[in-house]
């Protein structure tokens, strides 16, 4: 067997199942997720339950739920019936992942949902099922066939329960408006906390570690206050102190290569006009952005006035751990 291709076929087999459950989307997801906006609005929380590979799966649709601002939890269906229960309060809204709708403990759990005044949304891939017709609103996860050659283990159908999870945390998180402050709150540890909790201002270059001259300085004078700042490149300024140019130490070598006198240049002669520059208010990760966008060594930072306050090299960027 080549492990590879037959690796190949099997991610085909669950994107051609996705594409299919995809297609099956209507209006009953459009009311899931009003269901669901009016429970977090509400300040209730979205219990999430099923059995087996749904409860893992369930596991992690949770996860993200709470960690995009929409409190959830998890409820194991044996579990609920030793006293989890109290999980359940009126106005929350269950979330019950049953690919056949029909396994025994979960139909159980549902009399018992109801009797909490919580609203139920299935995912299924049985519209018929026992668990379709005891809730508000269902969710289609139909496949086709599972990637298992054998068509048993859950694969094309934990898949697709998954992404529609996916699908619903994401819709809801547009729905309420979530941005990315809202999300550096809930997340302030890690690599993405950092980046989206710090800003600019925070790690920025400041003071004698910033290399700048005024409008018509020699070259000769930016390369002493690029090496007494210690830094790669100069930022160009005028009268008000708002930024002109940029020169970098890479901008040099190519003008050495013709023109040996290049140090007694004014300065605007080899300087890039109107570099890209970030307001200090900005969060870390649009440096980030723009490291990567615009494949830069040193970002220039300004406050609201377009004057110079800091510059941040990318080189600083790992201390911070922010790479």
């Amino acid at each position: 067997m080549d492990y590879v291709k037959r690796a190949g076929e099997i991610i085909d087999i669950e994107i051609e199942e996705l594409k299919n459950v995809r297609s099956s989307l209507g209006p009953s997801f459009s009311r899931a997720v009003n269901l669901l906006l009016d429970a977090v609005h509400g300040g209730h929380k979205i219990v999430v339950t099923g059995l087996g590979k749904n409860h893992h799966i369930g596991q992690k649709i949770a996860a993200t739920l709470t960690s995009t601002g929409s409190p959830a939890v998890v409820l194991h269906p044996a579990e609920a019936m030793h006293g989890d229960l109290g999980i359940l309060s009126p106005g929350d809204v269950a979330l019950c992942l049953s690919y056949t709708g029909a396994s025994d403990e979960l139909i159980t759990l549902l009399p018992l949902i109801k009797q909490n005044d919580v609203r139920i949304i299935a995912v299924t891939g049985d519209p018929d099922s026992p668990l379709a017709a005891n809730s508000e609103e269902v969710i289609l996860v139909r496949v086709e066939r599972e990637a298992c050659p054998l068509n048993i283990s859950p694969t094309s159908s934990s898949t697709a329960t998954l992404a529609v999870g996916d699908a619903l945390a994401m819709v809801l998180l547009e729905a309420r408006g979530f941005t990315r402050d809202d999300y550096a709150k809930l997340h302030p540890g890690g690599a993405i906390g950092r980046a989206l909790l710090l800003k600019i201002k925070d790690i920025m270059r400041t003071g004698r570690r910033v290399a700048y001259v005024k409008s018509g300085a020699l070259v000769h004078d930016a390369l002493f206050a690029m090496t007494e700042a210690r830094s790669g490149s100069v930022v160009v300024v005028d009268e008000s102190h708002r930024v002109t140019g940029i020169f970098t130490d890479g901008d040099l070598r190519r003008h050495l290569r013709t023109e040996e006198k290049v140090t007694l240049n004014r300065i605007e002669a080899v300087m890039t006009p109107n570099p890209l520059t970030l307001n200090q208010d900005r969060l870390a990760v649009d440096a980030l952005a723009f490291f990567r966008e615009h494949q830069i060594d040193d970002l220039i930072i300004v406050d609201d006035n377009g004057t110079l306050v800091g510059m941040v090299d990318i080189q600083d960027l790992p201390k911070f751990k922010l790479l």
